[in-house]
């Protein structure tokens, strides 16, 4: 609590099954996975299930939560190299949806591999979950 998280404790474990769903990020040590485990039905699809790679099974849950409730995303990349990752939420305003789209943008264009060479970011599209895509200028990240 003293790190900013909304919710403490293995009591939520029950509040979950029946199907409490309002938070975004669960944060677990590796002791209490074994009690979220029979919650992967429920939290997998959703992309909820506490993860070791993206840090949020771990024992110093004070770092995490601090990460967190700082702006820490996740993004993915599929097979073709494409990448996901979810910038904002409908209640942002729009400012703030382009501030975290530049600096998205901007660690994706760093993080590119020193031995890559051409073009490393092709096309880019910003979409809502169930929206069409709407494509984006590629020129100031090339």
């Amino acid at each position: 609590m003293d790190a900013g998280a909304d919710y403490v404790g293995t009591e939520f474990v029950q509040k979950i099954k029946d199907g409490w769903l309002d938070f975004d990020v669960l944060i677990a040590t590796p002791d209490k996975m074994g009690q979220l485990g029979a919650l992967g039905r429920i939290l997998g699809p959703r992309g909820l299930m506490p993860n070791p790679k993206a840090g949020t099974v771990t024992f110093d849950v004070t770092r995490a939560v601090r990460e967190v409730k700082a702006g820490k995303i996740e993004y993915r990349v599929d097979k073709a190299g494409n990448v996901h990752a979810a910038i904002g939420k409908v209640s942002f305003t729009p400012e703030a949806l382009e501030s975290n789209f530049k600096a998205f943008m901007d660690q994706i264009v760093r993080s590119k591999p020193t031995a890559s060479k051409g073009v490393y970011v092709r096309n880019v599209a910003i979409s809502s979950t169930m929206g069409p895509g709407v494509i984006i200028d590629t020129t100031p990240y090339r």
